[in-house]
């Protein structure tokens, strides 16, 4: 089955708060769905009560974009993933994953213990087998997971409505379409494509702008990559639908205006 588009935002507080207030509204506005949030400590207020209060100002869905699961206990992260389902009315989405690319060091300077991999997805399983029983029978809080590896895949297979692809600048569009394939075989979920890499510009808080070059991942025909002209972006968008199974585009708050036509005219269809 085909499933209708949708668009997402990564917003970060970079600014002051009437600042950022005003772009939570003007992304609501231009037609996206969802307003997303990292999980990186030092750039911004903690997730949840800055979702919460997101999640007053509009009627945007809300969600972690995405959280590290060796920051803080399983238990926590449920109970605060449950309690913002209960708050926005059903409008959030737990996004989890191992964490990123550094996350050992961040761990270490937090004193917090650095475990392996296989111990990380672990905490990903524990903490969403404690939000279903957190939720109960009347509430289902959808979660995206971010995945790369085959156990990780074959754990987001199990628990995950929405995957994405954990995205190196080396992937090919073939390969990532090998990966959903597989993905889609297996089960029925909706595939989550970040684009951290609108034309040649690169969003600063969703990939690291001196390690990513934007003409190496074309030459790669990346999916992390959309041109900037909003007519060929459309096409784009459409293609990765009709050829991978790419329903649900997250871009970088930057983009949000540059993407705006696209998101108008594709959004829901």
């Amino acid at each position: 089955m085909t499933r209708p588009f949708r668009f997402g935002v990564v917003a970060p507080v970079l600014t002051d708060m009437p600042t950022w207030r005003d772009k939570v509204r003007r992304i609501a506005d231009l037609g996206y769905s969802t307003l997303l949030m990292p999980d990186v400590p030092q750039w911004q207020p903690a997730p949840a009560p800055t979702l919460a209060f997101a999640a007053a100002q509009t009627d945007l869905r809300v969600g972690t974009w995405v959280y590290a699961s060796p920051l803080r206990p399983s238990w926590s992260t449920a109970w605060e993933a449950h309690s913002l389902s209960m708050l926005t009315e059903g409008r959030f989405e737990m996004g989890i994953g191992t964490g990123r690319p550094g996350i050992e060091d961040e761990l270490r300077d937090r004193g917090i213990a650095v475990v392996p991999a296989k111990e990380r997805l672990a905490q990903v399983r524990e903490t969403v087998a404690t939000l279903r029983d957190l939720d109960g029978p009347d509430v289902h809080t959808p979660v995206a997971m971010a995945v790369r590896g085959p156990k990780a895949r074959a754990l987001a297979l199990e628990v995950a409505d929405t995957v994405t692809f954990a995205l190196v600048e080396t992937d090919t569009r073939a390969d990532v379409a090998d990966l959903a394939r597989d993905v889609l075989a297996a089960r029925d979920v909706e595939l989550a494509v970040h684009v951290s890499v609108i034309g040649d510009a690169v969003a600063p808080f969703m990939a690291s702008a001196k390690d990513t070059h934007p003409a190496a991942m074309r030459e790669a025909d990346s999916l992390a990559i959309l041109p900037d002209d909003p007519g060929a972006a459309m096409e784009e968008i459409q293609r990765r639908r009709e050829e991978i199974g790419y329903s649900y585009f997250v871009f970088g708050a930057d983009f949000a205006e540059a993407m705006a036509p696209a998101v108008a005219e594709l959004a829901g269809r």
